[in-house]
């Protein structure tokens, strides 16, 4: 038995040992060992925010293409309707002077409801009518001598009603400037 225990002693000798290396290596580093690690990880963080700030930008941007695409949709669609929209008014100013009540009543029901639709969706007719002529909103059909020294440079006559859409121009008023 004696030599057993001689045998577990040499056996923990080594280990002792290589208790006592890992113990040096365990001892503190040095202060440039320090600072690279320091400048390492502040590289890392740096890094890590600047990706992040990238993808947040990538983010909105796609968001805002988005609504881009989305938004010149609408205004196609609703462009297409607007011709839609002068056969209406045409239509309900023939029927007011030669049809019924029922008649104009019917066709002014159904142009209520379209332009009620379409301004929830933001379109506005540009009032032109007695307005100063401007040319970011106007455009000259033609122009038309007036003996009254006040509507000159004023739309005496509208040909054909314009839109704006969320506050961008859809159609351009077509009008009869007074010279």
């Amino acid at each position: 038995m004696g030599k057993d225990i001689k045998e577990k002693q040499a056996a923990k000798k080594p280990e002792q040992a290589k208790k006592a290396v890992k113990e040096e290596e365990k001892k503190v580093y040095t202060e440039q060992q320090m600072k690279e690690v320091a400048d390492k990880l502040a590289a890392e963080k740096d890094s890590y925010l600047r990706l992040m700030a990238e993808f947040d930008t990538f983010r909105r941007r796609s968001a805002e293409e988005k609504l881009a695409i989305t938004a010149s949709a609408a205004s196609k669609t609703i462009e297409g309707l607007l011709p839609i929209l002068d056969d209406c008014e045409r239509g309900m100013a023939l029927l007011g002077v030669s049809a019924e009540d029922s008649e104009t009543n019917g066709v002014a029901l159904i142009y209520k409801k379209l332009i009620d639709y379409l301004h929830t969706l933001g379109l506005k007719a540009i009032e032109a009518k007695g307005a100063e002529f401007d040319t970011d909103f106007h455009e000259a059909v033609t122009q038309f001598p007036t003996p009254d020294e006040a509507l000159k440079g004023k739309v005496i006559d509208v040909v054909q009603t314009g839109y704006t859409l969320n506050g961008k121009i859809l159609r351009y008023a077509k009008v009869v400037v007074g010279v």
